[in-house]
């Protein structure tokens, strides 16, 4: 006789309850991943159109953009090695003001995204770049304003003293450019004996007395002469 077996039929498999715990971290990542290319694009758009702002403001005479570029352009000097230092020095010189050398180090960092007084570290050496902070710190807060004539004289002392402490390699040296351009912003012989003063002040030693050793017997009368040729002043 034969037995006839009952048909079971199979249970379906229970269906899932949400996502495993591996799924969600594979979902989690590349959502970041979406995310975050999404981010970076729209951050390249964002500074491209920023780097394009500045550089097409950058041929008009005289703007924060054209003086970032000018700076950049001395320090790569045509591809020859170093700094240009005479067309920097002239550069900072112009400046009118602490405000307007802020500007220009914002439209640096736009152009070449990079930050201008490390990139000036970088390209000068100590007693350089110390001349350059003291031509800014020369300057007044805003364009068109006046600064004490001590803080002139004690920034024309320290670049002076950065001229003495000019190094060619491992061979001390002197900036002698840096003295005449010094020489050649003081107004009166009265502003050149308050220079000495300040001189003295700051690093207890007198100034003709540097300027002699830092000079040949023969050149020390002609930047003399620079001096003797201003009015006397009051």
């Amino acid at each position: 006789m034969q037995v006839v077996r009952p048909y079971y039929k199979p249970s379906p498999a229970p269906a899932k309850e949400g996502l495993s715990l591996k799924e969600k971290i594979g979902y989690t990542i590349a959502s970041g991943l979406v995310i975050g290319a999404g981010i970076y694009a729209i951050y390249r758009v964002v500074r491209k159109g920023k780097e394009k702002k500045s550089d097409s403001k950058s041929f008009q005479d005289g703007t924060p953009q054209t003086i970032a570029k000018q700076i950049k352009m001395a320090f790569e000097n045509d591809g020859k090695p170093g700094t240009d230092i005479d067309k920097l020095r002239m550069i900072m010189s112009a400046l009118k003001s602490k405000e307007q050398f802020i500007q220009v180090t914002k439209e640096y960092e736009k152009q070449f995204h990079s930050l201008l007084l490390q990139d000036m570290k970088d390209e000068l050496q100590s007693s350089e770049y110390d001349e350059m902070l003291y031509i800014k710190e020369s300057k007044p807060e805003k364009n068109g304003g006046k600064i004490p004539l001590e803080t002139l004289y004690k920034n024309w002392a320290r670049r002076l003293k950065a001229a003495f402490d000019k190094t060619y390699s491992i061979f001390p040296g002197t900036d002698e450019k840096n003295i005449k351009a010094v020489f050649s912003e003081i107004p009166t012989h009265r502003d050149f004996i308050q220079v000495g003063l300040a001189y003295y002040r700051i690093y207890k030693a007198n100034l003709i007395t540097d300027l002699k050793s830092e000079l040949e017997y023969w050149e020390y009368p002609d930047y003399m002469k620079i001096i003797a040729l201003k009015p006397k002043g009051q």
